[in-house]
């Protein structure tokens, strides 16, 4: 008998998930889906990078009380409320994006809510456009309570630069261009723009810091986007991770935990508590050995939150070494 030709192809959990003709990733059948519950909601929310909102409001507050002492702590509070419900908006957003895109679909992290087919695309999606207008009216309060009327456009370009990571037709997260914006939103928009705010001045201590903290959110990225490497590859989606691969994306990494740390050493010495920051090395050293020396990409995950909760650490450092006396 002769034998016949076969067609070879990947196995189905190589493959990205199945789309609807609505754009949905085809979902399973409904006795097969557990109901969604408030710590789903909560997931999705990912709790691990609230601590990369919360950081450059600290250092950017300490920052601030360099150039006026008084504590303009309503001020320091929309900051905070406007980083954290942009993070919240911008992850909910993202679980939307790649859900419809059927990037989500072998996620070896935690599973997401569109993926899932647990909760509508359409419902994730104004979850996290919720959060950005909750953003929008804090930034608003910034504005009528500083006068500074031009904060209406940077708050403006924040919410766009969150929703084009991976919203629209070509987003940047997927064009190895993630690591770049992340820097400057995470670092120079969000310490520097705390600072000004609350002092209308932007010292050099606030430079400093906001290079740093932005590098730490770069790192987390840099080991979200190395856990997801292969998934990200088999998808198409080019994240710099993906573009230079594994042992670069080590080495960046490496790179960008060890850049903050000499920051640190310059700062201490006109900043003596800032030496206290050193204790973020407990979270960020376990972080590099697992970056280093991991074998499955679920371990990935541990040096994903260290990495956020050193970053944490590092910024209350800051905050306390700059409203201490100086030497």
């Amino acid at each position: 008998m002769a034998n016949r030709k076969t067609k070879k192809t990947a196995p189905a959990s190589a493959r990205p998930a199945a789309r609807s003709r609505s754009g949905n990733p085809a979902k399973r059948p409904v006795e097969q889906l557990s109901p969604v519950t408030l710590g789903d909601w909560i997931g999705a929310a990912r709790p691990r990078t609230l601590p990369l909102a919360i950081a450059p409001v600290l250092v950017g507050t300490g920052a601030a009380r360099l150039g006026d002492p008084q504590f303009h702590w309503v001020i320091a509070l929309a900051c905070l409320a406007v980083a954290v419900c942009l993070q919240i908006g911008v992850n909910f957003t993202n679980d939307y994006s790649d859900g419809v895109r059927g990037t989500d679909a072998h996620r070896v992290g935690p599973a997401r809510l569109t993926a899932s087919g647990r909760v509508s695309a359409k419902s994730v999606l104004y979850t996290g456009l919720a959060f950005f207008a909750l953003a929008a009216i804090a930034g608003i309060g910034i504005t009528i309570r500083t006068q500074q009327w031009w904060l209406i456009a940077v708050g403006a370009v924040c919410i766009v630069a969150a929703w084009f990571y991976t919203g629209g037709k070509r987003p940047y997260g997927y064009n190895a261009l993630g690591e770049v914006f992340v820097f400057v939103f995470f670092g120079l928009v969000a310490t520097l723009g705390t600072t000004w705010v609350q002092s209308l001045k932007l010292p050099q201590e606030a430079w400093i810091g906001a290079i740093a903290v932005g590098l730490f959110a770069c790192a987390v990225l840099l080991a979200n986007n190395l856990r997801d490497i292969d998934q990200d590859r088999l998808v198409g989606k080019r994240t710099l991770t993906v573009v230079i691969g594994k042992r670069a994306t080590q080495i960046v990494y490496t790179v960008f935990v060890i850049l903050p740390f000499l920051a640190l050493v310059l700062l201490a010495l006109f900043y003596p508590v800032a030496w206290v920051g050193l204790l973020a090395l407990l979270a960020f050293l376990p972080a590099l050995v697992i970056v280093w020396a991991y074998r499955e990409p679920k371990e990935l995950v541990i040096a994903l939150a260290l990495t956020s909760l050193g970053t944490l650490v590092y910024a209350g450092a800051l905050l306390w070494a700059f409203i201490s006396p100086a030497v």
